[in-house]
């Protein structure tokens, strides 16, 4: 199992979103990121997917961003007379969310004209490249629910802990009503913010709410790590300790300071990349907890793994087609082979980033509690 979480660690570096489709003239319409920081014109894309970065550092020797050449070295930036280093990235990027940061003369630094979001065991820059679906994640005129901070004690670990709760529209209005919950885990290198910051989770919901497609429900999310790892250290992470976190000190929290409702066929676990390894291994060692699993580019089950799992009600099972699709497709097969309700997600033309885990979540979310 630790030998499959370090593969995953090493796809989720290697990809940097980089197209496959660089022959083309490049338009010139491009446009602010809509991740720039307040009034910054930089960096920019255009209706091809492409990225121009902009980097005033007139001391400096060589400028590159790590974005661009699918993880063999980013775009190089040239310096223009007035000490600006600018630079196009050689292809288009996958549409939606990426990390980046600017490698100046040796020294790694983060983009100013760029907000930051924690990935990569670091906040790192990002960058939206507006994808033809955005709509389903967009801020819309609807009613919208509430993401929280919740601080909880892990006497398991000796200190609070923090987790962030969606909340659905009419939550604090409809004092009688009790909801469903979703423990839904982040990637390697992210932190409990990533689902809100980066994957929309709550406006996602938002919207099929209002639509109609999904049945109000609970999105609890929080750090995956109990003991702090480095690069090059998974092999010393250990889920029990995480799942003493997860199962006997959050969900109790939860369940005993929201309105829940606090039984297995009401509760869901699904996570992206190593967030879906530890929801497999947590669903596996304690069968009883959820009803409701789901990995995100996270690996797959097989029949024998759920052979004790009498009380499961959904899987579901996703990936870019960039990633391994026919993995995912042939185990979802298998496990309709076998009785259970599975369903397979494939999100076109995307990979281990997290437009393939929004297009999940927009997949999933009317999958469960029904």
């Amino acid at each position: 199992m630790k030998h499959k979480m370090l593969v995953f660690v090493a796809i989720l570096l290697c990809y940097s979103g980089f197209s496959q489709n660089p022959q083309q003239e490049i338009k010139e319409d491009f446009k602010p990121s809509s991740k720039n920081q307040p009034g910054q014109e930089y960096p920019q894309v255009n209706s091809q997917g492409y990225a121009r970065f902009r980097i005033v550092a007139p001391a400096a020797d060589s400028v590159r961003v790590s974005l661009g050449l699918g993880g063999q070295g980013g775009t190089k930036l040239e310096k223009n007379e007035e000490g600006v280093w600018m630079g196009t990235t050689a292809g288009p990027m996958d549409e939606g969310f990426h990390y980046y940061h600017v490698n100046v003369d040796g020294g790694t630094f983060n983009d100013p004209g760029a907000k930051n979001y924690y990935g990569s065991v670091r906040w790192e820059s990002g960058i939206e490249i507006p994808a033809h679906d955005q709509e389903f994640y967009a801020l819309k005129n609807v009613s919208h629910g509430s993401v929280q901070q919740i601080l909880f004690s892990s006497p398991s670990t000796k200190t609070s802990r923090r987790a962030f709760v969606y909340t659905p529209p009419g939550y604090y209005e409809n004092r009688d009503k009790n909801y469903p919950v979703l423990y839904l885990q982040h990637g390697w290198g992210e932190d409990e913010t990533a689902w809100s910051n980066q994957g929309h989770a709550n406006l996602i919901m938002d919207n099929l709410i209002a639509e109609g497609k999904t049945a109000p429900f609970l999105i609890v999310m929080t750090y995956g790590m109990t003991n702090e790892i480095k690069w090059g250290g998974l092999k010393d992470f250990d889920i029990k300790h995480f799942q003493t976190v997860l199962v006997d000190e959050l969900i109790p929290y939860v369940d005993e300071n929201f309105r829940t409702i606090a039984d297995e066929e009401h509760r869901a676990m699904a996570g992206l990349s190593m967030g879906g390894m530890e929801t497999k291994m947590i669903t596996l060692n304690k069968p009883h907890v959820f009803s409701h699993y789901a990995l995100l580019s996270g690996g797959t089950y097989s029949p024998k793994d759920l052979q004790n799992h009498k009380d499961l009600k959904l899987v579901f099972i996703s990936c870019g087609s960039k990633e391994r699709p026919d993995a995912v497709k042939n185990s979802v097969e298998e496990l309709k082979a076998a009785g259970f309700n599975t369903v397979s997600y494939i999100s076109e033309g995307t990979a281990h980033e997290f437009q393939t885990w929004r297009r999940s979540l927009h997949e999933l979310a009317p999958l469960l509690f029904n």
